[in-house]
């Protein structure tokens, strides 16, 4: 019989992970941990990086280190150093040249949102040519979709002078078949956008091995 001493893949520190799997392998909170190194004697590294992932989710990633600053065990260096990722990221990652076809193109972008053990509501927005202007977070937590409001929703969009958007949430469940309030919320966040000049072009129900699209399952938004 073979007997392997390696780790099982649930005891995995964040940089074992790395090695047996790549970047693309770690969920948000382990590629945190790897970016702040340690923790300290009053905050262990994983709870610090899960400060910092419920601050990002809330807010994006365009946080300069005096907002990071205010995080309880995260000091100025470490605040530097991240935001600095965080800014680098965004450059690089920008997707101005990613057009959206439909949903398969999007969905890659989305999926890692679905590691959190709350539903997020996120808005992405989208110019003319149906290129990915930004994917901001709307709400973490919310269960009722009907309590959305659209001036959450559209914000990026108006910012972005976005010509179309789409929604976004997750389901921790697994489950994506859509609820009630889901279609409900769909059509009056539908609605508002007609009203903005802003298309709702489709709404995407995510989990971390499915999602549900209101556009390819021919759900019209009334």
């Amino acid at each position: 019989m073979n007997v392997s001493y390696l780790p099982s893949p649930g005891l995995l520190r964040p940089r074992e992970k790395l090695i047996a799997r790549g970047p693309q392998g770690l969920s948000d909170l382990d590629l945190l941990q790897l970016l702040l190194g340690s923790g300290c004697r009053q905050v262990p590294l994983e709870t610090l990086a899960l400060r910092c992932r419920d601050i990002l989710d809330h807010h994006g990633t365009a946080l300069g280190p005096e907002s990071l600053e205010g995080i309880a065990g995260l000091g100025p260096a470490k605040a530097g150093q991240l935001s600095a990722a965080l800014e680098l990221a965004r450059r690089l990652g920008r997707p101005h040249h990613l057009r959206i076809k439909g949903p398969a193109d999007l969905v890659p972008r989305l999926v890692h949102w679905t590691d959190r053990p709350q539903e997020v509501f996120l808005t992405v927005t989208l110019n003319g040519a149906q290129e990915v202007l930004g994917i901001r977070p709307v709400t973490v937590g919310l269960l009722n979709r009907t309590l959305i409001h659209p001036r959450e929703v559209f914000a990026p969009a108006l910012e972005d002078r976005a010509a179309s958007i789409v929604l976004a949430h997750t389901h921790p469940s697994g489950a994506v078949e859509p609820s009630r309030e889901d279609r409900e919320a769909t059509s009056r966040l539908s609605q508002a956008g007609k009203l903005l000049g802003v298309e709702v072009l489709d709404h995407l129900i995510l989990s971390a091995s499915s999602y549900y699209s209101f556009r390819e399952n021919g759900e019209v938004f009334l």
